[in-house]
């Protein structure tokens, strides 16, 4: 058996070093923090096409400069995504956010026209209305180009189009849109950024948005692939789109999923990556880990000791 050992805490330690001694200290989530790590180095090395699916609410904080790094370095050449990732990637792009508080009084809140989520504050001015009025423009000139598109086409232009914008460099859309890397939103009406499509559609009935021809790109993806990996932050429809498609070749073969959700309640984001090894979601041979902790926590410690 593999002896536990203790943290060596010396002055100036890496985040690298730090995190092979979470493995070696054989303890609980420490432990599968340093398993993932191992399991995503390899994956990075051996897997031709990498996953990368995450939920909105991070891009909130400052762990949107993790993901965006994991796009910049081309760590990941497939993402799936929702839909409020777009609202705050590309909200912060012209406007900030700012630090907040879990108790703060939400109705005070409202008055003041700011949005509460978690402890973050979102004034009103940094989410629909700057992007009603950044967007639009935008969705014209694609318009004028092309009346048909796919979601991914419509978040590449945008990633194109804002590619001038002082802050474009911060900006996850833009590193895709920068190494043509697809972005896949399944749930493209569900957010700010959808419901200016829904405006702009109102008022050009014939603007289509195929999410089919996503879906037609995702099987090309999956099966065109040798070998398939995934890091999977949060569940929902995102985590699922991942593994769903990756079932019709046999399953991943490499998956690391973090979540904070419980197993007892049957749902699809508190499911632990075991389950999925039933439906044929993840290959039974696979290299899987399921860690359970607070993304923004955990995903900069394991992108760190990566990069």
């Amino acid at each position: 058996m593999k002896k536990v050992k203790d943290y060596n805490l010396k002055k100036n330690i890496e985040v690298k070093e730090l995190v092979n001694q979470m493995y070696e200290s054989g303890g609980f989530v420490a432990k599968k923090v340093g398993v993932g790590v191992k399991i995503l180095k390899e994956m990075i090395k051996e897997a031709d096409t990498r996953f990368l699916s995450f939920p909105a609410d991070i891009i909130s904080t400052g762990t949107r400069g993790v993901i965006k790094e994991l796009v910049k370095k081309k760590m990941f050449n497939a993402i799936i995504t929702t839909c409020g990732m777009l609202d705050h990637d590309l909200a912060r792009v012209w406007k900030d956010y700012y630090h907040g508080n879990f108790m703060a009084n939400d109705k005070e809140l409202h008055r003041e026209k700011i949005y509460r989520l978690g402890n973050i504050f979102i004034p009103t001015t940094s989410y629909g209305e700057i992007l009603e009025k950044k967007l639009l423009p935008i969705f014209e000139e694609l318009y004028n180009e092309k009346k048909r598109v796919s979601t991914m086409e419509l978040i590449n232009y945008v990633g194109k189009k804002i590619s001038k914008e002082k802050r474009a460099k911060d900006s996850i859309v833009y590193w895709a849109w920068k190494n043509n890397i697809p972005i896949i939103v399944p749930g493209i009406t569900d957010g700010s950024f959808g419901s200016q499509v829904w405006t702009f559609k109102e008022m050009h009935r014939d603007f289509v948005v195929d999410v089919f021809e996503d879906e037609h790109e995702l099987s090309n993806i999956v099966w065109d692939a040798k070998k398939t990996g995934a890091l999977m932050v949060g569940g929902g429809i995102s985590k699922h789109h991942v593994i769903w498609w990756n079932q019709f070749r046999g399953g991943l073969d490499y998956a690391v999923y973090i979540t904070t959700a419980v197993e007892w309640d049957g749902s699809l984001s508190g499911a632990r990556l075991r389950e999925a090894v039933s439906w044929g979601k993840v290959k039974e041979n696979a290299k899987y880990i399921t860690i359970e902790g607070d993304a923004t926590v955990l995903l900069p410690l394991m992108v760190g000791a990566i990069i």
